[in-house]
């Protein structure tokens, strides 16, 4: 398995030679690798059996990083940037040559975000190239909140995981994309559609698409444990299935009554939607290693960050 430490320097040294790491944001785990180096980008997705018509996004320090790989910043992106970076937000805009085309999918435009880590922060200024870091977890499967998780699916992969604790936002950052007046959500995320929109006013959003998705972490089928994720009253769904199927279950903030305690994940008993950001994909990861038949779970309030918790349920549950 993977060395687990919070060496910098040796980070640095592997990244430099070309191979991946895995990397912590406040968001989630990233694998990471040069962005500038086709190879490296390549192993990406060859790790994570990543289909490459999905783009990645590239992770910088500043926002001054920029103008070394995008070509233009609309106002839109620039407000948004100086108010949430360092954060979970990423910013689709269009991109310069020195950007291999394998990061984008052969699109024009690239996923650009400033985490939110110290630690990774430390790391990418100590860089003369930036990061790609999509999930660190075999593909579509779901994403890692600990640098435990990286060792428990990619561990034998990789030979360093930089460890930075926790996750604090738990699930991916939102992407907002530009089209000539139009600002667009491509995905949901870290930041809430009504905080953007009262930085920038009004934004569309994107459904997410089964192929050729524009921005990364689009696909319909996404996020999943593998076990099957079946969606809705919880206590209807028990009483549907009964005593026969041995399920576990994921509650906003309620216990489910005759579910063992071990096989129930409540992500906040306060009904914090903050709180259940973070605690959803170490829930999702906690119920695939119980000896159950399938996992039921309820959509939160669909508002703030409940919608991006949806997002990700409703995608654990697509059919593949």
């Amino acid at each position: 398995m993977a060395e687990i430490g919070k060496d910098v320097n040796k980070a640095v040294k592997i990244l430099q030679e070309g191979k991946l790491i895995g990397l912590p944001t406040e968001t989630v785990y990233g694998l990471a690798g040069n962005a500038l180096n086709a190879e490296a980008v390549a192993s990406i997705f060859s790790t994570k059996n990543r289909p490459s018509f999905d783009p990645l996004i590239l992770h910088t320090f500043s926002l001054s990083e920029l103008d070394k790989y995008v070509s233009n910043i609309p106002e839109a992106a620039k407000i948004l940037a100086e108010r949430l970076w360092p954060g979970p937000l990423t910013l689709l805009l269009k991109k310069k040559d020195i950007i291999p085309d394998l990061v984008t999918s052969g699109m024009d435009t690239v996923a650009v975000r400033i985490p939110n880590k110290k630690l990774t922060l430390d790391l990418l200024e100590q860089l003369e190239f930036p990061l790609v870091a999509p999930s660190a977890n075999p593909f579509g499967y779901v994403s890692p909140t600990s640098a435990q998780h990286v060792d428990d699916q990619l561990g034998s992969k990789i030979e360093y995981i930089l460890d930075g604790g926790a996750c604090e936002v738990g699930i991916e950052s939102t992407i907002v994309g530009f089209d000539e007046e139009r600002s667009v959500i491509h995905r949901l995320g870290g930041i809430s559609k009504e905080k953007i929109e009262s930085l920038i006013g009004k934004v569309d959003l994107k459904p997410h698409s089964t192929s050729n998705p524009k921005a990364p972490g689009m696909l319909a089928s996404h996020y999943s444990p593998g076990k099957p994720v079946v969606i809705g009253d919880i206590a209807a769904l028990q009483k549907e299935l009964g005593e026969s199927t041995h399920v576990g279950a994921i509650s906003f903030k309620n216990e489910i009554p005759n579910i063992a305690k071990e096989k129930q994940v409540i992500l906040s008993a306060e009904g914090n939607l903050t709180e259940a950001a973070k605690n959803l994909f170490a829930a999702l990861r906690h119920l695939d290693k119980q000896e159950i038949d399938l996992i039921l779970t309820e959509l939160v309030p669909d508002h703030g960050l409940g919608r991006a918790i949806n997002d990700r349920l409703k995608r654990a549950a697509a059919k593949k």
